[in-house]
């Protein structure tokens, strides 16, 4: 059977269903094709979910400390790892749910199940019906990368989303990776009680972070009884279930750690590969990624691609902006672009870690008049209220114009903070802004003046 729509939308991830509204409201007819889930990575097994484990493991740690705060806790601290994960499919049932639910009452769109496959440009075959359009836009997704490291075939392992559905608490989790998946799950399963090592084939965390943000998450992730092993390549996979080894062989003298449970966190590709592209004639870099302009048009006109398959940013928060400025372009004639976005992602560990703008490092690389500005979470009142005060907050600033650059805020509520900035960064206003205006007390956020009033200079030649 054939079918023909004005629009079709691959993928109900976080870019495609408000883009299926907005179009259904100009009059278009609209298919959405979704092969699994809908709600995409975000919903079923990135941010809702892992983001609602988290919150169970910060109670659990907030328990175990309970005494330091005049608190009887009444009992041993104990996790339940049957009811966390029922806690956890709940949020995320209910969130896909809710996705489903605004699908089915949009104005013109229709939801198709499948797999979609190109037979030309403008044609997708799902199952056995044939879906024509002259505007697709893919919206697809990521998966695991899974590296070809000797062993990967023959032991047992888990990914982001295998491990999700344990029902059980791993004895000794091993994790292969400090990507944020890695670290998010290796503090996370750590404070729900089991033995957490982490190997990662870099010589730090982190190497797109700053040195001093880097060494200050290994402090703490060493700090709650996390072993890391860095600098660990030729990384082989030995064992079976229950008893998994992750051996280093270089450089140096073979490194040997035994686990019960292994996560691989070593990336992520874009779900490209099975999408018949060849047949559109659509551009893709060497990693599968789409290639994209400004407006996340592809170079076949008619073909837009959004979110992780576009390579232009891996987060819930891009994606959805991708959209907008699909939007934006196609339907509002508004001239919004890729490159007007200011880089800002978050690491949700305890303490989380906020990010916007450029590194230290980066500026430097960039030529930039580097000031810096740095404050001990030992210095926010908040923080010390609450018996948080891990972290540091880090701005930088360019002494020439006195913009804000970027900044780094690890540290109870990093997360949050960080936006102040943000906007004052989209705003174009000067860092002077913030050091002029008054903040509430007692907050984090009121020690952004304070640390934007001591910046110091960064030598040119630093790295």
């Amino acid at each position: 059977m054939s079918q023909r729509f004005d629009a079709v939308i691959v993928g109900a991830g976080q870019a495609g269903p408000p883009l299926a509204e907005r179009l259904g409201k100009t009059g278009r007819k609209v298919a959405v094709i979704e092969r699994k889930l809908v709600g995409g990575t975000c919903v079923n097994t990135g941010c809702i979910p892992t983001k609602s484990m988290v919150a169970s493991a910060y109670v659990a740690q907030v328990g175990r400390r309970a005494a330091s705060y005049g608190v009887r806790a009444g009992e041993e601290i104990g996790v339940d790892m049957e009811r966390v994960w029922k806690r956890t499919q709940g949020i995320s049932g209910q969130s896909r749910g809710s996705v489903e639910k605004w699908l089915a009452g949009m104005t013109n769109v229709s939801l198709l199940r499948g797999h979609a496959t190109f037979e030309s440009p403008h044609a997708l075959r799902v199952g056995d019906d044939l879906i024509e359009a002259e505007e697709i836009f893919l919206d697809v997704g990521g998966r695991a990368d899974v590296p070809a490291m000797l062993g990967v075939d023959t032991v047992p392992y888990l990914t982001n989303t295998g491990i999700l559905q344990l029902r059980e608490l791993p004895k000794h989790l091993v994790i292969v990776g400090a990507s944020y998946i890695g670290l998010e799950f290796g503090q996370m399963f750590r404070r729900f009680g089991s033995q957490v090592t982490i190997v990662e084939r870099s010589d730090r965390l982190l190497p797109h972070e700053d040195q001093d943000v880097a060494a200050a998450i290994a402090d703490i992730l060493q700090g709650e009884g996390i072993s890391l092993h860095l600098a660990a390549e030729c990384i082989e996979l030995r064992g079976h279930a229950g008893d998994i080894r992750v051996v280093a062989k270089c450089p140096g003298p073979p490194r040997e750690v035994s686990g019960t449970h292994l996560l691989l966190a070593t990336g992520r590709r874009p779900n490209t590969d099975t999408l018949g592209l060849e047949k559109t004639g659509v551009a893709t870099d060497k990693k599968g990624y789409i290639t994209v302009d400004d407006q996340c048009r592809t170079n076949v006109p008619g073909i837009w691609a959004m979110g992780d398959c576009n390579g232009k940013g891996a987060f819930t928060h891009t994606s959805y902006n991708d959209y907008e400025i699909v939007a934006a372009n196609l339907i509002d004639n508004e001239p919004r672009r890729i490159s007007d976005r200011i880089t800002v992602y978050g690491l949700f560990i305890d303490p989380p870690l906020g990010r916007i703008g450029l590194t230290e490092q980066d500026a430097l690389k960039q030529g930039y008049n580097v000031r810096v500005g740095k404050r001990p979470m030992t210095r926010v009142g908040r923080a010390v209220e609450r018996g948080e005060t891990l972290g540091f907050m880090k701005t930088i600033v360019d002494g020439d114009s006195e913009q804000l650059l970027g900044a780094a805020i690890l540290g109870v509520n990093g997360d949050e903070v960080v936006h102040t900035l943000l906007d004052v960064m989209y705003a174009k206003a000067t860092y002077r802004t913030v050091t002029h205006a008054v903040h509430i007390h007692p907050t984090v956020a009121e020690l952004l003046p304070t640390t934007l009033q001591s910046l110091t200079a960064v030598a040119r030649s630093s790295t």
